[in-house]
């Protein structure tokens, strides 16, 4: 059963553009914040605010080694998101097609 309290906070943490091109980056493999904050046009601490909204999401998971924290994505809840999307598409495709053998007259 998907909870769509957790739901919510995905597709919010996936609504911005910022996170979305740090998401797309992560696809590729684990990252250090420091790299994905360069191709970004804001400060460090914005791009820290954006990191904590994937990860309070379950997007992301961040660890600390030494000095340098990196990013890496968790699947599960994109898998999740995908999962839920997959469900809604499948259940319009249902209804467009009810609709249409009815508009044929079958």
């Amino acid at each position: 059963m998907i909870n769509h309290g957790e739901l919510d906070r995905v597709f919010h943490a996936l609504a911005d553009p910022s996170r979305r091109a740090i998401v797309e980056r992560l696809v590729r493999g684990p990252a250090p914040v420091k790299e994905l904050a360069e191709p970004l046009a804001m400060s460090l601490p914005a791009v820290m605010q954006h990191l904590k909204v994937l990860e309070d999401a379950g997007v992301i998971v961040t660890e600390k080694v030494g000095r340098v924290r990196s990013c890496r994505i968790e699947p599960q809840t994109l898998r999740t998101a995908e999962h839920w999307l997959s469900g809604q598409r499948t259940q319009r495709e249902r209804q467009l097609d009810q609709l249409g053998d009815y508009l044929e007259g079958k």
